[in-house]
């Protein structure tokens, strides 16, 4: 049993070293493939805390208490609504939510971001293209108005790794993608029981 306890913690350690090594490689690879386009800058390839800490290759133990402090930093840095008012206009919200374009070398920084939403999810019921890398949204507005609901919907717009803190999620609020009526008018388009989000499907 001392044996086999041994073996896997040389594998362990010989996994770390060998991550460390090909994780230089790659960072030197990056560096000399990519160059500054446009508002694409060569800060895209400098990786926050959490973007290093979720990188790490899969079945390699991640420090638990460093996982919860990271989430606990991200959930108190959530900026809410300055007037308290969460929700916009839910037909720009759908223009927004539809809109793949911004922060790419070929996007006129002059022009707002939009939100994408449909790479990854379904929102309206008679949408017949969308991604599934995140869950459906149809009829979303049924978890109701409250303030708890509407707090926590802002939060995953705003920094969704407050709650899931390797998500895949883009950081709309906390990285500047979307403006603060973006996200009230994205909040409308999920909500608001007119919404085309919350009919069914004719």
């Amino acid at each position: 049993m001392k044996g086999l306890i041994t073996g896997v913690l040389v594998t362990l350690g010989a996994s770390v070293a060998s991550w460390t090594i090909a994780s230089d490689d790659i960072q030197a690879v990056m560096q000399s493939s990519f160059v500054t386009k446009n508002q694409a800058s060569m800060e895209r390839l400098q990786q926050d805390a959490v973007q290093s800490v979720c990188s790490a290759p899969r079945g390699m133990p991640l420090d638990n208490k460093t996982l919860t402090t990271l989430r606990e930093e991200r959930l108190n840095a959530v900026v809410l609504p300055a007037d308290g008012q969460y929700l916009g206009d839910w037909q720009r919200g759908a223009e927004v939510a539809g809109n793949g374009r911004g922060l790419q070398s070929s996007d006129d920084p002059t022009k707002p971001n939009g939100g994408n939403c449909y790479a990854c999810h379904q929102l309206a019921p008679d949408e017949v293209a969308y991604g599934t890398l995140g869950p459906s949204l149809t009829g979303y507005g049924a978890r109701g108005q409250s303030e708890a609901m509407l707090q926590y919907t802002w939060t995953k717009l705003w920094d969704t790794h407050a709650y899931n803190l390797c998500s895949h999620m883009p950081r709309f609020g906390a990285q500047g993608i979307l403006s603060e009526q973006q996200l009230k008018d994205v909040m409308a388009y999920l909500v608001d029981p007119a919404s085309p989000v919350n009919q069914t499907e004719q």
